[in-house]
Formats: structure tokens, sequence, C-alpha cells
């Protein structure tokens, strides 16, 4: 068994986004998953980008956002749904809704986020 506690969870940001890493190479010996959970400020967005190894289940908790997909794609993604990128899968978010969004993301297998984050706490 590994439990988690609270003081260990890192939190990562950039400017309107908070990335709660709740369970990552930093806390836990898990090899196959990195669960994290994001928080958009309304307006605040995550670009496009992709993870070349690693797929990501997305499952929308609060708020609604427009996911941005390949080729200037985008579709909603509001509290409730859920989105699954294969490895490769080019993805970001915005959140267009006039309050916070927050979502939960498991990615397997596990990566380091703090390359995409500013501050990492």
């Amino acid at each position: 068994m590994e439990f988690i506690e609270n003081t260990t969870i890192r939190s990562l940001a950039n400017p309107g986004v908070i990335s709660r890493q709740l369970l990552s190479p930093h806390n836990s010996r898990s090899k196959r998953v990195t669960i994290t959970e994001v928080h958009l400020e309304p307006g605040a967005s995550q670009p496009r980008h992709t993870h070349e190894t690693s797929e990501q289940i997305w499952y929308a908790l609060e708020g609604a956002g427009t996911l941005l997909l390949a080729g200037g794609e985008e579709r909603p993604f509001a509290a409730g749904d859920v989105v699954r990128f294969e490895d490769g899968n080019v993805h970001g978010l915005r959140n267009v809704g006039p309050g916070a969004f927050t979502y939960l993301s498991v990615t397997a297998p596990p990566i380091d986020f703090g390359y995409a984050y500013r501050d990492k706490g």
C-alpha cells in the first residue's frame, strides 16, 4: 500500500492554471499512472500539445470549457464529460465559463509535468 499525504502533493502553476500532482513521480513509486487535478480560472487556457508516449483521460468535475484539438478543431467539454487522448493526440483546453473549470487527469505511463509549468511549488 502507498498512502499519499496532502503535504506531499506538489502544485505546478502557469498564469490562471494550477495543476495539483495528486499522484506523480514526486510522491509515488507508481510506474503506471500520474493523477492530476487541474484548475483553470475563467479565460485561462492550456495550449495545444501532445504526449508522444502516454495516453491521457480527462474527467471534467466543474465548469465549462473548450477542448483545443488538432487542425484548429474545438469541442465543448463540461462537468460530467470524459475524454481520452491516445498517445500523440493533440489536445489543450480553454475555460470559457464564468467560473472555475476543474478536471481530473489520469496519464499512463506517468509523466513528470514540471517541464510544462513556470511555477513549481
